[in-house]
């Protein structure tokens, strides 16, 4: 069985909704199918610099997963956006959950300027537009939360094996219609789940893939 864990924000900013948990919380219990099948974990991560890597580091340690999709808001964004890299800097434009506002700090005191997504970014994409869902690779992570998460969630699991990566997704219609100034583009919560349950069923072929063809050749499965 491969164990899957999608984590997800809780709502920020004044919000009453975060797409992030939304889509995550419908999707835990889970199972896919497949070779060796797949089930479903989520977690909610506060919107809290002090607490999410905590809160994060215990989700791995309980569940080991195989994959770890780690799920953000990101309002202004019109698909899913596949995260390339997550950069080891903490540059809040906005005040956390909790009231604080780093400014120009790393995410971890002496680690690498960035980590790169372990999942198969690319092709995740094209399966995604393949089945009908918008998406494309992103360069940047921001520097709240989200980029935090994803820097230590890589940081993390280097070199363990674990596929592992980040995604953004639209507001959802109940939270663009509150929104403050121009309208920004939206997806209803069925798409979006609908969404990222395909994008899971992709990695999880492309994970046992991996497993055939490394077992053919005497390789290993990074």
């Amino acid at each position: 069985m491969v164990r899957i864990l999608v984590t997800g924000f809780e709502p920020f900013d004044g919000q009453s909704l975060n797409p992030s948990w939304e889509v995550a919380r419908a999707l835990h219990g889970l199972q896919l199918q497949g070779e060796q099948g797949a089930q479903v974990t989520a977690v909610q991560l506060p919107c809290v610099f002090a607490t999410a890597l905590p809160t994060l580091q215990q989700a791995l340690a309980q569940h080991r997963p195989d994959i770890v999709l780690a799920l953000g808001q990101a309002e202004g964004r019109c698909d899913f956006s596949v995260e390339r890299v997550a950069i080891n800097v903490q540059d809040a434009r906005i005040p956390d959950n909790a009231g604080a506002q780093p400014i120009d700090v790393p995410v971890i005191a002496g680690g690498p300027a960035a980590y790169f997504s372990t999942l198969p970014i690319k092709s995740l994409v094209a399966g995604l537009k393949a089945a009908g869902y918008p998406a494309s690779v992103s360069q940047t992570a921001g520097t709240f939360v989200c980029n935090q998460v994803f820097y230590a969630l890589q940081h993390t699991l280097a070199g363990l094996g674990v596929h592992s990566g980040f995604m953004h997704l639209p507001l959802l219609p109940e939270q663009a219609a509150q929104w403050k100034g121009p309208t920004l583009p939206s997806w209803p919560a069925p798409f979006q789940i609908a969404g990222v349950t395909q994008a899971l069923a992709l990695l999880v072929a492309q994970r046992q893939q991996k497993r055939g063809d490394a077992a053919i050749t005497g390789g290993t499965l990074n």
